[in-house]
């Protein structure tokens, strides 16, 4: 679920991208979100950027 609410986010681009980025690796170490998951979002973050 964490996965979905991060993605829908970014889509929508209503982030600040160093607190999302910072928040993405706080689900991670919590295992809250895969390593694959991590790397697209991250992915996708970048992209927008």
């Amino acid at each position: 679920m964490t996965y979905n609410y991060c993605k829908a986010i970014i889509k929508r681009g209503e982030y600040d991208v160093d607190d999302l980025k910072d928040k993405l690796d706080v689900f991670l170490l919590a295992n809250r979100i895969t390593q694959e998951q991590y790397k697209e979002l991250t992915g996708l973050i970048d992209e927008a950027a």
